[in-house]
């Protein structure tokens, strides 16, 4: 069964821009939007890995980058290196490393995330360089903007925003329900 359509479509998951684990005939979509600066991405990050078990074939995971470049002056960079790695197939790897660390981002840690999950240093130094990936973490951002967010991290279920103000237990809930919705 097909997820349904979503409201807006930049809730759309996009396999040109957007990172995805998961089947397109998934009946759920989880898309976050995080900072891997952010202290409360970094909590929400083994919780989303939790659901992502629990859940299986039934649930795609898309993230987007939202760097709060105020609070969190090496969240961009991050998200650029990580681009970067998603350029050579090893984004989750990358994501996976840096929400691991989330107060190691600086320029040397990047670049020793990036040998130790096995990227082409001269190309990642390259590219970093010459910021080839700023672009596309400011399309999330803007994209981000348009949907009036305000900080870190969004999550999104087929579309619906899901409050996590009274805890993270609230995407487990709001995944439950689409997929009793689905079926």
């Amino acid at each position: 069964m097909r997820p349904p359509a979503h409201p807006d479509p930049l809730l759309q998951a996009d396999e040109a821009v957007d990172h995805i684990l998961g089947q397109v005939s998934a009946p759920v979509t989880l898309l976050e939007y995080g900072d891997f600066e952010c202290p409360a991405c970094a909590q929400a990050f083994p919780a989303v890995a939790r659901l992502r078990a629990h859940f299986g074939r039934q649930l795609r995971f898309v993230y987007r980058h939202y760097p709060q470049r105020e609070a969190h002056p090496h969240a961009e960079l991050a998200a650029e290196a990580a681009e970067a790695a998603g350029a050579q197939r090893k984004f989750w790897a990358f994501h996976d490393m840096l929400f691991e660390n989330p107060q190691h981002l600086q320029d040397k840690h990047l670049a020793g995330y990036a040998s130790l999950v096995g990227l082409d240093m001269a190309r990642y130094q390259f590219e970093m360089k010459h910021r080839v990936y700023l672009q596309r973490v400011q399309e999330h951002v803007q994209s981000g903007q348009r949907l009036g967010l305000r900080g870190t991290p969004v999550f999104y279920v087929n579309g619906v925003h899901v409050d996590l103000s009274p805890g993270l237990q609230q995407l487990h809930a709001a995944i439950d329900r689409a997929l009793a919705a689905a079926s």
